[in-house]
């Protein structure tokens, strides 16, 4: 008969070192994922505002080369969300895609609006410089002419004012569509975009120097 050898258990300090062993490692991984994530996020994203210049495009196309006009965000109403980028090319995409999202958004707000992303020329049609011309135009139209009329020849005038100011941006300063807030940490300027030439990178605002 051969005895038995008894079986050598952990003891408690060996255990308590195994544990901080793993506590450490773990503290340390932490942030390579969430380094991963952001990555992966934020490649998403750039690839969600590439595909929809690429419908933005095709609505010009359509449109005898007239560029989108609508709000620069969507409207939350008691009856849903309305006007935006979303709902004027719905034609091309369904307003409900997950396109319209940058995966980093967790905004609940933001996310209510139906979109992640900020519509530039929606917003410089409310320049004094573009309404006030604008106001010329609507000022020769003839008594009589309908609301319907007038808010349509109101978008086309808005659209080849808002045109210019994108065609005279010869540095390429202003994106045609953005993240609505800075979502990417680890850039200059963590919020991405897409610009006239089908570019999306992230937004780096240059700021002007003077020598003393």
């Amino acid at each position: 008969m051969i005895a038995a050898q008894p079986t050598r258990a952990f003891t408690l300090i060996e255990i308590l070192v195994v544990l901080g062993i793993i506590t450490i490692l773990g503290g340390l991984m932490m942030p390579a994922f969430k380094m991963v994530r952001a990555q992966s996020q934020n490649s998403a994203c750039l690839s969600n505002l590439r595909q929809t210049f690429t419908l933005w495009q095709s609505y010009q196309t359509m449109n005898k080369g007239t560029m989108p006009m609508c709000e620069f965000l969507p409207v939350v109403t008691p009856q849903g969300v309305e006007g935006g980028l979303p709902n004027l090319l719905a034609n091309f995409i369904p307003v409900e895609s997950p396109t319209w999202f940058c995966p980093a958004d967790v905004d609940a707000d933001s996310l209510s609006t139906g979109t992640s992303y900020t519509y530039l020329p929606g917003l410089l049609r409310y320049t004094p410089q573009v309404q006030f011309q604008v106001a010329q135009v609507l000022i020769e139209l003839p008594a009589g002419t309908t609301e319907g009329h007038r808010q349509q020849v109101r978008l086309n005038a808005e659209a080849k004012l808002v045109s210019a100011i994108f065609a005279g941006d010869t540095k390429a300063l202003f994106p045609l569509l953005m993240d609505s807030e800075d979502r990417h940490p680890g850039t200059r300027e963590p919020r991405n975009g897409v610009y006239l030439d089908g570019a999306a990178r992230a937004i780096i605002i240059e700021q002007n120097t003077t020598a003393d």
